[in-house]
Formats: structure tokens, sequence, C-alpha cells
């Protein structure tokens, strides 16, 4: 009886080590991932693959709106308030109308809100400078 329970206890282990490393057709389970990012009757078991989409999608926007805002020409305060006025509302609106996800699940609709925001802030700034200095600065 404990070899049995010993071998299963291996191999829910070496599971897990394959998924945390990302091997193991880990492309298969972010292929996975991503189409239940982009379906709107997903359901999300795991609320840590939920909160991943959220901070991904929030880099995705980031490095969108910096580059936009590095071409177009758009300085100081405005820039900035729009970006968190369009980061915070789209992803509000990903996770409440599009997923229609339980927000107290995840510790209430701040918490999803703010989840990843810094982290998407200062990579909005660093693109937006970087492509603003490129082409703008004489």
């Amino acid at each position: 009886m404990s070899g049995g329970r010993r071998k299963e206890e291996q191999t829910t282990h070496s599971q897990q080590h394959l998924v945390a490393n990302g091997g193991g057709g880990g492309a298969g389970l972010r292929g996975s991932l991503w189409s239940k990012a982009v379906r709107s009757d997903s359901v999300w078991e795991d609320k840590d693959e939920f909160l991943d989409v959220i901070y991904w999608f929030r880099q995705i926007i980031a490095v969108i709106l910096g580059v936009i805002w590095g071409i177009v020409p758009l300085k100081g305060f405005i820039g900035i308030a729009i970006f968190c006025l369009i980061n915070a509302g789209v992803l509000y609106l990903y996770f409440s109308s599009f997923q229609q996800i339980d927000e107290e699940e995840y510790g209430g609709t701040w918490e999803l809100t703010k989840e990843g925001f810094m982290t998407s802030f200062a990579l909005f700034l660093v693109v937006w400078i970087i492509f603003y200095t490129a082409i703008h600065y004489d």
C-alpha cells in the first residue's frame, strides 16, 4: 500500500514540476490559456491563471500605448492620465463584462484593477520615452 502511494506522490510531484518549469507540453498549456483568455465563456478553475492573463494583457496594452504616445508627440500629465484611464478601463471591461467573473473570488474589483498595474505603468513610461526621444528629439 505504501509503495502505491509513494508512486502516486512521485507522479503528482513530477507533473507539478513539468508544469511549473514549462516542460512537458507547455506550449499546449499556454495555447489553451490564451484561448481561454479570448473566449467569453471561459471557466477559470485556477485563479492564478486568470491573474496572469490580466497581468500580461496590461503589459501588451502598455507597449501599444507607449508606442502610440511616442509617435504622436504626447507629453506630460495628460498622457499619463489617459494611459491610466485606458489601462484600468479596458481591463475592467474585460473582466467584468467580457469574462463575467465574480470579482469577490479575487478580492474585489480593486484587486483585479490594480493587478500588474505598476509594472505596466513602468513599461509604458520606458516605451513612451524611447519612442518619443527617437522620433522627436533633435
